[in-house]
Formats: structure tokens, C-alpha cells, sequence
């Protein structure tokens, strides 16, 4: 007697459902995804204008004027380095946003702006002398 083995495969309709299911997710999930990234970049940046503009406020209570370099900057934020390349407004990159920095004895200016507007934020942020923090 002979036996007959039952193989079993997935139909050309049954894959091309489980790939049209996939895609469908797939295009919900995604603008979602970017939409949450987008909103963390902004909540960073805000953030980090924030922080540093309360720490130049500090510097110019402790030093008797605004701080002009990243170094007196630095000792009373850590990170003021990551944020600033150099305080005669240059910029540098981080979390989806430009940083540009530009201090003097009589006050200063810190702005972060989306990297590419849209996709990695919508919002540019400015933090002038007296720490007045500007959504723009």
C-alpha cells in the first residue's frame, strides 16, 4: 500500500493577504512614529535652551556679567560644549536640531532650530538676555 504524503503551502491569495495586512500597518504605525520623534526634538530643545539660558543667568549673578566664552559657560553647565561650537554663532547639531550660541558681557542669545523643518521639528526656539524663552 502505498502512502500518499499531504504537503501543505500557502496560496498565492493567503501570502498576498498577510503582505497587504502587513502594509496597512505599516502605514499607520509609521507617520505616527515620526510624528512622536519630531515631538521629543522639540521637547529637547526646549529644554536645552532652556538650560542654558538659566545657566547663563547664574553666570552673570556669580561673575558680575554675562559669561562671553563656553568656558565660563561650561562651570556652570556641563554640557554647554555639546550645544555651542563656538559663541560667535556657530552651530552644531544634536537631537534633530541646529544650536547657535552667541554670548557678550552684556547679554546673549541661544536659538535651536529644526534641522530639516517638518521632519525633525517644527518650532524654533530663541532664549534671550533675561531668559525669556521665544517659540518662533
Amino acid at each position: 500500500m502505498l502512502k500518499v504524503k499531504s504537503e501543505r503551502s500557502f496560496t498565492l491569495i493567503e501570502i498576498m493577504l498577510v503582505v497587504g495586512i502587513i502594509s496597512l500597518l505599516a502605514a499607520i504605525a509609521i507617520p505616527n512614529l515620526i510624528s512622536i520623534k519630531r515631538t521629543a526634538n522639540e521637547a529637547a530643545a526646549k529644554s536645552n535652551i532652556r538650560s542654558l539660558s538659566g545657566a547663563a543667568e547664574t553666570a552673570s549673578v556669580s561673575l558680575g556679567h554675562y559669561p562671553v566664552t563656553l568656558a565660563e559657560l561650561h562651570n556652570f553647565i556641563a554640557s554647554a560644549e555639546d550645544y555651542c561650537l563656538d559663541v560667535s554663532g556657530g552651530q552644531t547639531s544634536l537631537q534633530g536640531y541646529n544650536y547657535s550660541c552667541v554670548m557678550d558681557v552684556t547679554g546673549y542669545t541661544f536659538t535651536a532650530s529644526p534641522v530639516t523643518s517638518g521632519s525633525s521639528g517644527n518650532i524654533t526656539y530663541t532664549a534671550s538676555t533675561g531668559g525669556v524663552l521665544t517659540p518662533i
